[in-house]
């Protein structure tokens, strides 16, 4: 049984800031089966609610900013209101440049997490390609997992290709704590724009076959720029993605 498919709304986030919900009817259209958030563009959580109720489409996940005991609240609300219950964030190169700003980055991890499972949601991490540097002889990647170990991985699995590692090895190393993967396609070269899943250079049906299939849930597109119409790439990976049988969507 394929992955159902969502899509990380920042890939359109320029026609998003025009026409928000014009962009949620196009994937839906489309056939997307789910959305990843990052950010409402000025909707309300009951207003955006009320529209994917009315398209058919999920919330599969959201990007938000670090929990804190001030916003926690605020935050789980909106997130509750969506229908999610997988919350995720990230953090930059110098975040994971040696041990001890390993170690900062685990702590502030450790209290998102605590903060976001006091709400009854979970917290994960998306990477880029720091995250897979070495740091006294492991991956950082791996020592957080390790050091964090209520926090799952929504992987990107382009941005492993870049860091040059396997992404099939690190999918299953961690398929326990992989209830997403972000999916993005390309020549997996830093400063190179990204391409339509399926007309880069990336391999993904052992990506796919490597996950636990008891605990992914959802295959998230996401394209950061792209040489061509993005619409158009979101299509077409939408195509690429269920034709091939690696996801399923609505249509």
């Amino acid at each position: 049984m394929s992955t159902p498919l969502s899509i990380q709304l920042y890939t359109l986030r320029e026609e998003a800031k025009n026409d928000f919900f014009g962009v949620l009817e196009m994937l839906a259209e489309t056939g997307y089966k789910g959305v990843e958030f990052a950010g409402l563009h000025g909707k309300t959580a009951t207003e955006v609610a009320a529209k994917l109720a009315s398209l058919g489409l999920t919330t599969s996940s959201s990007h938000v900013g670090l929990p804190t005991p001030e916003n926690i609240h605020e935050m789980a609300d909106t997130e509750k209101t969506l229908g999610n219950s997988l919350l995720i964030s990230g953090f930059g190169p110098d975040d994971f440049k040696d041990s001890e700003a390993l170690k900062r980055t685990a702590d502030k991890f450790q209290t998102a997490v605590d903060l976001v499972q006091s709400e009854g949601l979970k917290f994960g991490v998306h990477n880029h390609w720091w995250e897979f540097a070495t740091i006294d002889g492991r991956l950082a990647y791996d020592v957080l997992l390790e050091t964090v170990p209520d926090l799952f991985g929504e992987l990107d699995v382009y941005w492993v290709a870049v860091g040059g590692l396997s992404v099939p090895e690190v999918i299953a190393r961690h398929a326990s704590r992989m209830p997403l993967l972000h999916i993005k396609d390309g020549p997996a070269v830093q400063g190179k724009a990204h391409v339509a899943v399926g007309s880069g250079t990336l391999d993904f049906a052992p990506m796919v076959a490597a996950a636990d299939p008891n605990v992914l849930q959802w295959l998230v597109v996401e394209l950061d720029e792209c040489d061509t119409d993005m619409t158009e790439a979101v299509k077409q990976s939408y195509k690429f993605l269920t034709e091939s049988g690696l996801a399923s969507g609505n249509k």
